[in-house]
């Protein structure tokens, strides 16, 4: 019987694929799982998995071949071919004979799991074993970092480390082989086999690497050749981004493209001797990259402009006061200023939408709900998790999942739905004490509430002059799609709604 490999769904937005490799041939025999070729797409590479053991039969799409989702790739015989995979782990026997006496060992791949919607790699931050070591199967064996988060790998079977595949810093891609381990009775015997085979291995395999065909088109382009670039992809394989990343360098770039080679890396300036003997140079985590490159490409995509206001917090503190206690004896949490500010954000986003809505091309797209994002500092960094359908919650539930998240985040445990689709966000500067600022907004959302903090100036209250808390309001937002006579009136509901929150109740 036949089975049909085909083109895995490839990611949000990509339709289609170039056969890159294939690392099989009709005929071979073939194991569940074992990968039978590789697909690059515009963003990442993709390898497709043997969906059963048996032998490779046609090959539909040869290499540099362009298919679509779905499309058939190959097929695999099932059947008498199946049995056949087990000879080349015969060879491997050779080198510790002793496994066939004692029952064998089985060798597992460990893999890096699904890092989340729009995540294709991630950064071997640590490893906690070494090669070796005794795992028991879900012991954590490393961590890995991306942009948003961090992730734990588990060991999936109890068994010895045998091989790491990926160092610590090195940058791996979405479901790449980490490292192996060997399981069974010859699991302790495994790492010196192994061992002893990769140097052999790692020289053929470089000796016979074929290149990815777009990877290859643009050396071609940008006059560079394969020592200028390191392969990243299986066996040393030189990949598409790799080049992209050698370009990016300026390891040889053409000469009448050498003046614009990232223009924005300007040379750091000359740092005296002795200054330099005290400085330490610390390589910025894949989260502060991340940070940086979105709030610089926040200012330069949008029509960014920020106007301000000043609330009166009197009533609010004053209500707070009051209800505390009652508030957090019934619902088990405390009540603090953050419900008052996302309950009236959403009160005023009903009234200026366009706040709440982001452009799509040429499009706007309003957004009938919100979905509050909640920026948090963090030890690592700012991110922003997102209380979602805000809008429809109570004081008490909002103040739960604040706090839930917020718990979250400093722990490094946010999942990466929990910081996506967020549609309106505030900022709380104001726990550091600071007393004015101009955030940042957070792509592709259109408006961010910047709160502050919260101190005693003279006011004149009825003709007379009173010591009142006041704070500032900021709100930044994108001039493309919001006027400045919508910001103001954000802003001035939501101080509206702060400095009488029974308008609150009444939706006024």
């Amino acid at each position: 019987m036949a089975t049909e490999v085909r083109v895995p769904t490839l990611g949000e937005s990509v339709s289609e694929a170039t056969v890159a490799t294939w690392f099989k041939k009709p005929g071979d025999p073939v194991q569940q799982d074992e990968m039978l070729c590789e697909l690059e797409t515009d963003k990442v590479t993709v390898e497709v998995p043997a969906p059963a053991a048996g032998t490779l039969g046609e090959i539909v799409a040869e290499e540099g071949q362009t298919v679509g989702v779905d499309a058939l790739l190959a097929t695999v015989e099932e059947g008498a071919g199946a049995a056949a995979p087990a000879a080349p782990k015969a060879d491997k026997a050779e080198a510790a004979p002793a496994d066939d006496d004692t029952g064998g060992g089985e060798t597992v791949d460990v893999m890096v799991p699904t890092l989340g919607e729009s995540v294709s790699e991630a950064t071997v931050a640590t490893w906690f074993k070494k090669p070796g070591d005794a795992v028991q199967q879900d012991e954590m064996l490393c961590e890995l970092e991306t942009d948003k988060v961090s992730v734990e790998v588990p060991a999936p079977a109890t068994g010895t480390l045998s091989e790491i595949l990926a160092a610590e810093g090195e940058t791996v891609e979405a479901s790449a082989k980490i490292a192996t381990m060997t399981t069974g009775a010859g699991a302790a015997a495994a790492k010196p086999a192994e061992a002893a085979e990769a140097p052999a291995a790692g020289d053929s395999a470089s000796a016979d690497v074929e290149d990815a065909p777009s990877a290859k088109k643009m050396m071609e382009e940008h006059g560079l050749s394969e020592k200028d670039v390191k392969g990243t992809g299986r066996d040393g394989r030189i990949m598409k981004e790799d080049v992209q990343k050698a370009i990016a360098a300026g390891t040889k770039a053409k000469p009448a493209e050498a003046p614009k080679a990232e223009p924005a890396q300007a040379p750091r300036a000359p740092v005296p001797a002795e200054d330099a003997s005290r400085e330490e140079r610390v390589k910025m985590t894949r989260l502060r990259q991340t940070i940086a490159r979105r709030l610089k490409d926040a200012q330069n995509t949008a029509a960014m402009l920020t106007t301000y206001n000043e609330v009166d917090m009197t009533a609010t503190m004053e209500l707070r006061k009051e209800y505390k206690d009652l508030f957090e004896k019934k619902h088990g949490v405390k009540l603090g200023f953050m419900s008052f500010f996302t309950k009236a954000c959403c009160h005023a986003l009903k009234e200026v939408p366009e706040v709440n809505a982001e452009i799509d091309g040429t499009d706007i797209v309003y957004k009938n709900f919100v979905h509050m994002g909640i920026a948090v500092g963090t030890p690592t960094g700012l991110v922003v998790p997102v209380v979602r359908d805000a809008d429809q919650m109570s004081f008490a539930a909002i103040e739960k999942k604040i706090n839930e998240l917020g718990a979250r985040a400093r722990d490094g445990k946010l999942s990466m739905a929990e910081m996506q689709g967020g549609t309106f966000t505030i900022s709380n500067g104001g726990v550091y004490g600071s007393l004015m600022s101009s955030p940042i907004l957070n792509p592709p959302q259109s408006g961010i509430l910047g709160m502050h903090k919260i101190q005693d100036r003279p006011m004149v209250v009825k003709g007379e002059i009173k010591a009142r808390p006041m704070m500032y309001l900021a709100l930044s937002y994108d001039h493309r799609i919001v006027d400045g006579k919508g910001a103001v009136t954000f802003l001035v509901r939501v101080k509206e709604a702060l400095e009488d929150p029974r308008r609150l109740l009444m939706d006024l």
